[in-house]
């Protein structure tokens, strides 16, 4: 994943403390046969920004950096990349066998105690918290006028059907990919899905990304009503999911007329939310799954 920027921004220093992904465990298969199995890396890291604890994630470590800059910017901490100075990942650092994310920012962040006193319980893996008032930034928030078709939506999955993935080797890890059209900008995996979102929102915030109205984020999570509430600050109009959505996932996504694509495997999916948003061609939907409504 390179890190780079068409902008005059002035960019933190990151280091690159990328951990080994997988790792090789002894196993019992059904035939009592015993073979090695990989397995993912999963480590915590704990997060201080100026000398302040913040939270501990458990992540693969495969870009901690980013995951860092992308969590403080998704959690609303920092309101630009260049409000942070550097962030230095060390493996060794930690107790019991943490790691630790040390934060510098250039002026410190305003009423940093206050701000991640209130903790919101999500169900979101590999995260637990969120700070300060879910709702409170959505009618803020405006998303551009997208639309995306059929096609696209089936050339989306089968980009990710042919990606090369930690999963198809290790499984227990999730995937989430921001795409411009049928052209896929990043992949992320970690062990949960909130950590895979941050990373992309610090992969573009590095790389002067931003968000269009040929966007589209795809995730192999549910859709919550945090994922939905991310994807949308990250100016992300429509969202594809293998998995389903929740009800605070859909009421979010209703609110903020984010289109929500979920179930999507194959030529199969369901629009739950924003049917405007898509362009839809069901002869291309030939040979798929199709269910009938019970009557």
């Amino acid at each position: 994943m390179s890190i780079a920027s068409s902008t005059s921004t002035v960019l933190p220093y990151l280091s690159q403390a990328q951990a080994e992904l997988t790792r090789h465990i002894d196993v019992v298969n059904e035939h009592g046969v015993r073979e090695q199995a990989s397995i993912p890396a999963e480590r915590a890291l704990t997060v201080y920004v100026d000398k302040r604890e913040i939270v501990t994630l458990m992540t693969l470590g495969a870009h901690p950096e980013l995951l860092v800059l992308g969590y403080l910017r998704n959690q609303r901490l920092v309101a630009d990349v260049s409000e942070v100075e550097s962030i230095t990942v060390d493996w060794d650092a930690g107790e019991d066998g943490a790691g630790v994310a040390a934060v510098k920012t250039r002026h410190g962040i305003a009423d940093i105690a206050a701000r991640t006193e209130k903790r919101v319980v999500t169900t979101g893996c590999g995260q637990g918290s969120v700070f300060g008032d879910l709702m409170s930034e959505i009618d803020g928030l405006a998303l551009p006028d997208a639309r995306l078709s059929q096609a696209r939506l089936y050339g989306v999955l089968n980009a990710i059907r042919l990606q090369e993935t930690t999963y198809k080797s290790a499984g227990s890890v999730h995937g989430c990919a921001l795409f411009s059209g049928e052209h896929m900008q990043v992949f992320v995996e970690d062990v949960g899905r909130h950590n895979a979102i941050d990373t992309i929102a610090g992969w573009m915030w590095m790389n002067g990304v931003t968000a269009n109205a040929d966007s589209i984020f795809y995730t192999t999570g549910r859709l919550t009503s945090e994922m939905v509430m991310k994807s949308a600050q990250m100016g992300v109009a429509v969202v594809v999911s293998r998995s389903g959505i929740t009800q605070m996932g859909y009421d979010v996504a209703t609110r903020l007329q984010l289109c929500t694509i979920g179930r999507a495997t194959n030529k199969h999916f369901l629009c739950y939310t924003a049917p405007e948003r898509l362009q839809l061609d069901p002869t291309l939907a030939v040979g798929g799954v199709h269910k009938v409504a019970s009557t």
